[in-house]
């Protein structure tokens, strides 16, 4: 069996958890990349997370205590004759301290070692700005299906050691190498992203904490990736990566299960299409 390469645009955007980033079309599928450059990063829309939130996301947790508290009772009657007394200025909330580079990579490493199965949907956004939605199933070490809704007629597949992208309606099906692909580490049995990834940066925004990584170990040079973590629910909310060619793909998650097992047969990639 050979392994095709090097990855098009199309199927490096479909991956995520172990593509790298491009571009899908919509019925009918083109797995060519595009002629036309990506627009320019500054243009690009925001890409919004994923509902539903958590009350208060996005604000400092004291703050956020402070909305829900309930109203002061009433000041109590003062006497003609008793003289004022000052009361005190409220001191301003804190938000909580943000995180150090190493504690954000810890968090993020106990957060993916705590389970080995994950479900859910995702929305993800092409560099062109198009969206498209489906189901993401991951059984660790190296195993992963994103399906597509409709009008995409592709599938992607990872059985642990190759990575299949399909499509339903072409019936054909395309193989490249695992090894090559970013967040790769994702797919591990124990995650360790200072020794996966090259950490270059971590920042804070409300509850929300955003880890920079670069794999300089993807096909065809560097990708860059952002994972976004919300610090009050304890999950994954979005992942954007920057492959070598400076397309930008993000995929944000939501209604993830962590319990239930999904089915093997999620999983199998039929090697005799290819052959």
């Amino acid at each position: 069996m050979t392994i095709l390469s090097p990855l098009p645009a199309l199927a490096a955007a479909a991956l995520a958890l172990a593509l790298a980033s491009g571009q899908v079309s919509a019925q009918p599928l083109d797995i060519k990349p595009s002629a036309q450059p990506a627009a320019p990063r500054a243009t690009q829309r925001a890409i919004p997370l994923p509902p539903i939130r958590p009350p208060g996301l996005g604000m400092p947790r004291t703050d956020a205590i402070q909305a829900e508290a309930p109203a002061p009772a009433a000041a109590p009657v003062v006497a003609a004759n008793s003289e004022p007394r000052a009361t005190p200025a409220a001191k301003p909330s804190r938000p909580s301290a943000p995180l150090s580079k190493s504690e954000a990579v810890e968090r993020l490493n106990s957060y993916f070692n705590g389970f080995s199965t994950l479900q859910g949907d995702f929305i993800q956004f092409a560099a062109d700005g198009r969206r498209f939605e489906g189901k993401l199933y991951v059984l660790r070490p190296g195993k992963m299906r994103f399906e597509y809704r409709p009008p995409v007629t592709m599938e992607v597949v990872a059985d642990g050691t190759s990575v299949a992208i399909r499509d339903r309606k072409l019936a054909t099906q395309d193989l490249y190498s695992i090894g090559q692909t970013p967040l790769k580490f994702l797919l591990k049995e124990q995650i360790s992203l200072e020794r996966d990834t090259t950490v270059t940066g971590v920042s804070t925004k409300g509850d929300i904490l955003s880890l920079k990584l670069e794999d300089r170990s993807t096909l065809g040079g560097t990708s860059k990736i952002t994972l976004n973590f919300d610090l009050t629910a304890n999950e994954l909310r979005q992942w954007v990566v920057i492959d070598p060619q400076g397309y930008e793909t993000s995929v944000s998650l939501y209604n993830l299960d962590t319990q239930r097992r999904p089915d093997q047969k999620n999983f199998v990639i039929d090697y005799q299409r290819v052959l």
